[in-house]
């Protein structure tokens, strides 16, 4: 391995708790080893290490490396996969400071503020396809459609499910096709009951009142309407990402390491985290991406 800096971040299991988890030991590909809490990323250099532990360094500025590696990975090994039901959302994160902190003249503006990955996984090999980072926009949702595109074979057709974000039919269809050519799409829109005033409610969600599924391309169907799976997946991208835990204080200072462990979390989550509804098979396996279960020194080398 060479000198440059290696992130690390290191993601509990399904079975362990966010509170009480176990410190775990990771073997890296050069024969070092070190010991870190699920959740803490660190970045190191090999020669740093080797004369102390204690020049690790939180968050070093080219600790994106082992994120653009697992960027990488994905944009390479999820590929061409053949789907059938793919579910699409979008979850909340901000950088730095929240949006109403934000008065417009900060450096680096737009990797300020609200930061929403869009995430796509398919429903029965529960395989993330793709994600992006970026803000609620259609031109964020388009990049999004472009990495999905990629990621699914284009011989076979598919179901596609959205939220009701405005931003997407217009991505869809410029990126899969508007007569339905590649998808048939549909939007599972939800109208929300504010029986208690935004600002008293703070983090609880409000009270979903009704929803309707609505085709938008090609001939969806309307018993696969459904944004549930895809949900699911926020809330274990929430409890395995501290960043994205609600009132701590582990929220991302900078746009690149947010998206460097999103990058890392994906690739832990297709190649290496057991899933429980797979039989203890990973998405990439149930993909039929690989044959076994990665090691986290596969995933970085």
């Amino acid at each position: 391995m060479s000198s440059a800096a290696l992130l690390v971040e290191i993601i509990p299991g399904h079975r362990e708790s966010h509170s009480g988890i176990r410190r775990k030991t990771v073997r890296l590909p050069a024969g070092i080893t070190i010991r870190l809490q699920p959740g803490i990323v660190f970045a190191f250099t090999p020669e740093r290490f080797s004369r102390s532990p204690r020049n690790l360094v939180r968050l070093a500025p080219e600790s994106a490396l082992a994120g653009q590696r697992c960027d990488t990975l994905l944009a390479t090994k999820v590929r061409n996969v053949p789907a059938t039901d793919v579910q699409c959302d979008e979850i909340w994160g901000f950088v730095t400071k929240k949006k109403f902190h934000v008065h417009g003249g900060e450096e680096n503006f737009s990797e300020i503020g609200d930061a929403w990955c869009f995430v796509a996984i398919e429903r029965t090999t529960k395989l993330v396809l793709a994600h992006t980072l970026g803000k609620r926009t259609v031109s964020a949702a388009t990049r999004f459609m472009r990495r999905l595109a990629l990621a699914t074979d284009p011989a076979q057709k598919f179901q596609l499910t959205t939220d009701g974000l405005a931003a997407y039919p217009l991505a869809v269809g410029n990126i899969l096709g508007h007569q339905g050519e590649r998808v048939d799409y549909a939007q599972l829109i939800k109208v929300f009951a504010m029986d208690v005033p935004e600002d008293a409610r703070r983090y609880s969600p409000p009270r979903l009142a009704e929803a309707f599924p609505t085709p938008i391309y090609g001939d969806p169907d309307e018993k696969r309407i459904c944004t549930s799976h895809v949900e699911r997946q926020n809330l274990t991208m929430r409890m395995c990402m501290r960043r994205l835990t609600r009132l701590t204080n582990g929220f991302s200072k900078k746009w690149s390491n947010l998206k460097a462990a999103l990058s890392l979390h994906f690739a832990y989550y297709n190649f290496c985290r057991r899933h429980m509804s797979l039989k203890g098979a990973t998405p990439a396996m149930a993909a039929g991406l690989t044959d076994r279960i990665w090691t986290i020194a596969e995933l970085l080398a």
